[in-house]
């Protein structure tokens, strides 16, 4: 029997030097661990997901040239990679996504990935063909069945004919050798709840085989995805006998010979946790994979702002981020007060930069053309444009990137303003509910009071007019929240949500929102996805239609 080993890297999409360079010392230090296999994730070379880089002849040649150099490298154990790997046939697409072995200076094993996700974020029938059966990869005596992601979620996903996991089992048997075990590498999105439904399929795999399963996944922030690792291996009973740190690089060992190894993630990690630490790993490598160093953002005394300045100084560092109030003629004593505590509880510098007489030079400006007409939307929406250009300066002349603070619940219903508050480089709560908001709010101040708790227990609003709160314009966010996850997540129309008790006049109002602001959603900053539906990447609706659930 062998020791194994599961590397779970944070790759720069492109970078093959850096990422070759990850693959090389963390194989290092695996055979330094006595291995004599090193796991790594899915399209490790290039990163995932590459998207239409694929397309570009130069990419394909550098990343294979990467491959060339890095094998030569390599320690003297078994490596297995997950990179893509062109095809010599006419028809069909280019590419394989595949998984091989490197042995002495050359590739001795591939598995081509069978089944091609299409959904949600994903898009792989764009750029590969299916793959078909692989041999078993054999180390010394040990013959293993290696599937790349997709290919253990058949059951789940429930769209594809074959199930590669049983193909593998069946030639296997059919051949008269014994499997010792299922790898899969991974390049698998975090979103809430899904580790709980890896758990539920990896086990079920490993029960009706009685096999032990290697999931290998990548880590890290790339755009809107958040890799969370949770790297694992089961034994033949379904219990996980060694577990890598969820949101960072990490290593684990297993020996075959008893299947134990190491245990690194720590126990019962609430949801929410798991939520805020996956926010501030797509918070730092967002900022730092695109040669940012630091952050701005507007803190208005909300619970919104507190929440991602919060996240913000945990990924970056207080030193590097500035928090700016903007106060107009209708923000509060209160809100200016709780805005500049949290600072100082953060640590992070705070500024001012009051925008009245901005507001009224605008105002005075435009007043021929609006004479006769009463202030309305218009005037609110002026303050939130004045914050944006602002804060935007500070983002041009200091080199920051602007984080916007909308949470997922406003920007359902268009309850944000283009230009204004959605300004900036990077929505990092932009997949958050509102109620999920005040549960990370509280997560934040597990331990001692971050975000002050007046913040917290105030009525949420926009200060946009005397005395405005949120609930003016929209339902309570403890309803607004089920009827959007039922619309947004779980794809019910009108009558299947008011058939849940929920009033119709108000379900027909929320969907027509959802519907009317999708234009402004397409000219939001890229936001970090969290849960099953999120705007941007994975959800395509034409902003021209009139389909009224």
């Amino acid at each position: 029997m062998v020791k194994i080993a599961l590397v779970q890297i944070n790759p720069v999409i492109g970078d093959f030097a850096n990422n070759c360079q990850k693959i090389q010392s963390w194989s290092e230090k695996a055979m330094a661990h006595g291995c004599e296999l090193v796991i790594f994730p899915e399209l490790a070379i290039s990163g995932y997901p590459p998207q239409d880089l694929l397309e570009r002849k130069s990419f394909l040649d550098a990343h294979d040239a990467a491959i060339g150099k890095l094998i030569g490298d390599l320690p003297a154990l078994d490596v297995m990679f997950g990179c893509f790997e062109k095809r010599a046939w006419l028809n069909g697409k280019k590419l394989f996504n595949a998984a091989v072995v490197a042995r002495g200076g050359r590739i001795v094993f591939r598995a081509h990935k069978r089944l091609l996700p299409s959904y949600d974020v994903f898009d792989e029938t764009r750029y590969f063909e299916p793959g078909v059966p692989s041999e078993l990869y054999t180390l010394h005596d040990n013959h293993f069945g290696v599937t790349v992601c997709e290919d253990v979620w058949n059951e789940e996903v429930n769209e594809y004919d074959t199930d590669p996991v049983d193909e593998l089992v069946f030639h296997a048997g059919k051949n008269k050798k014994t499997m010792h075990g299922i790898i899969n590498i991974s390049a698998s999105p975090f979103q809430r709840h899904k580790e709980e439904i890896r758990l539920s399929i990896f086990q079920k795999i490993s029960r009706r085989y009685r096999l032990p399963f290697l999931y290998c996944n990548q880590v890290g922030g790339q755009d809107s995805l958040l890799f969370d690792g949770h790297s694992l291996v089961m034994d033949g009973t379904g219990t996980v006998v060694a577990q890598a740190l969820g949101f960072q690089e990490d290593m684990i060992v297993v020996d075959s010979s008893c299947w134990q190894g190491d245990m690194h993630q720590a126990p019962q990690v609430t949801e929410d946790a798991a939520v805020y630490q996956g926010l501030v790993m797509g918070v730092h490598d967002y900022v730092r994979k695109c040669h940012f160093s630091s952050a701005v953002l507007g803190l208005s005394g909300g619970i919104d702002s507190a929440l991602t300045a919060a996240i913000a100084v945990e990924a970056l560092g207080a030193e590097n981020v500035l928090g700016v109030a903007l106060p107009s003629p209708y923000s509060s004593e209160d809100s200016m007060e709780d805005a500049k505590k949290l600072a100082e509880n953060l640590g992070c510098r705070f500024e001012v930069l009051p925008i009245s007489e901005l507001f009224d030079c605008f105002r005075h400006s435009l007043a021929p053309l609006f004479d006769g007409l009463g202030e309305d939307l218009t005037e609110q929406n002026l303050q939130a444009r004045i914050r944006g250009n602002l804060l935007m300066a500070l983002s041009n002349k200091f080199g920051h990137l602007l984080l916007t603070t909308g949470n997922k619940s406003e920007m359902a219903v268009g309850y944000c303003t283009l230009y204004g508050d959605m300004s900036g480089g990077l929505a990092v709560i932009s997949d958050v509910p509102k109620q999920l908001v005040y549960q990370l709010a509280a997560y934040v101040n597990r331990k001692r009071e971050i975000i002050p708790s007046r913040i917290i227990t105030k009525a949420p609003t926009a200060e946009l007019k005397p005395d405005q709160t949120d609930q003016d314009d929209l339902p309570p966010y403890e309803i607004l929240d089920q009827v959007l996850e039922l619309h947004l997540e779980q794809g019910k129309g009108r009558d299947e949500i008011v058939a849940r008790g929920f009033d119709g006049q108000m379900v027909r109002d929320i969907l027509r929102r959802v519907r009317l602001n999708e234009y402004k959603r397409k000219q939001a900053p890229m936001g970090l996805k969290v849960t099953t539906k999120a705007f941007g990447f994975g959800r395509r609706y034409p902003n021209v239609q009139n389909f009224q659930e």
